[in-house]
């Protein structure tokens, strides 16, 4: 079986309900109707009834099982809205603006996650919104996990016919939210990607900290930033298998490893490459996805204290639907 349907197998074990707040974009729709025929989730979809039902209608899209909440006239309306002002209030919220901003889908699903009386257990968005417009609402409603210091984002890369990694799959980070992640920082995308990894693929967590360099081939700031990430991710994950500064053939390629990094813990097996920056992780996962026809599933968000997950706004409805069914094991795990 592939990644995706042992995680969506995982999924049907113990059914969430997942919100997707972009209930009139076509692809949200089609991923809704393959969540449901293949019974891995329970699906709430916020927005205007009469156009999501005309829309699934005009496309041949079956929706028939979810539930449909227009923010506009639902019975919780004025209860999310007192409880948005009450999350709010003492950053400068006025009860208008939070009037305001419940009648928004992404604002109103993330007040159903949080709502301890709502079924909601997770949300998707941002086939139509940006990083931003996603993961603001989630930090001033859900707020992060107990523990975490960042809140950062990964993809999950599923590479055909690749030797690499867990047989070809990997988890890119952060490839979707901290622009320039400082050593400190790195250090604590690399502690949660490696939690990700594990929950998510059941396997050892094997980090690499990217870099141009490997053992000091090269010194610069930027080889320098990858090396203190390196020590500070051994010193606060001592049982992590981790190594760094690597490039990454000495990263995921035993052969070129034992000539570049002799003596490596990893030995060319990574499977969770931490990049440098955001730049180097956004242009890393498109190119794999688009040249090795990888399937990338992501962004997700790690550090939230409810699962939350963004898109691509370049995805399709089976990316969306994947990232539901991983959604929806996260909320099992939570």
């Amino acid at each position: 079986m592939s990644f995706i349907e042992i995680i969506k197998e995982r999924a049907r074990k113990e059914l969430k309900t997942i919100v997707l707040p972009e209930a009139e974009d076509i692809r949200i729709l089609q991923a809704t109707e393959i969540a449901l025929k293949e019974k891995y989730a329970n699906i709430v979809l916020v927005g205007n009834e009469e156009l999501i039902k005309e829309k699934a209608k005009t496309n041949d899209i079956n929706i028939q099982g979810a539930t449909i909440i227009d923010p506009s006239n639902s019975i919780n309306y004025e209860k999310y809205v007192d409880l948005l002002y009450t999350l709010r209030k003492e950053k400068g919220m006025t009860i208008e603006q939070a009037r305001k901003l419940v009648l928004d889908p992404v604002y109103y699903g993330m007040l159903m996650v949080k709502d301890e009386q709502s079924s909601a257990d997770g949300l998707v968005s941002g086939a139509i919104h940006s990083t931003s417009d996603t993961l603001r609402p989630a930090l001033q409603i859900l707020k992060t996990a107990p523990g975490t210091k960042l809140v950062s984002a990964f993809f999950v890369m599923v590479v055909p016919n690749c030797q690499y990694g867990s047989n070809g799959t990997f988890i890119f980070a952060d490839s979707g939210l901290n622009q320039n992640p400082t050593p400190e920082e790195l250090s604590e995308i690399a502690i949660s990607s490696g939690k990700s990894f594990e929950q998510l693929l059941g396997e050892e967590p094997k980090v690499a900290m990217l870099s141009y360099s490997t053992y000091g081939s090269a010194k610069s700031e930027l080889t320098d930033k990858m090396v203190i990430a390196t020590k500070l991710l051994k010193e606060k994950a001592p049982d992590l298998l981790c190594d760094g500064e690597l490039q990454l053939d000495a990263a995921i390629i035993p052969e070129i490893a034992n000539s570049k990094a002799p003596g490596s813990p990893l030995k060319g097996e990574a499977n969770v490459l931490v990049f440098p920056n955001l730049d180097a992780g956004n242009i890393g996962y498109k190119l794999v996805q688009r040249l090795a026809k990888a399937e990338a599933y992501g962004p997700l968000c790690q550090g939230i204290s409810k699962p939350v997950n963004d898109l691509s706004r370049g995805c399709n409805s089976n990316d969306v639907a994947g990232v539901i069914a991983i959604t929806a094991v996260q909320a099992q795990i939570k």
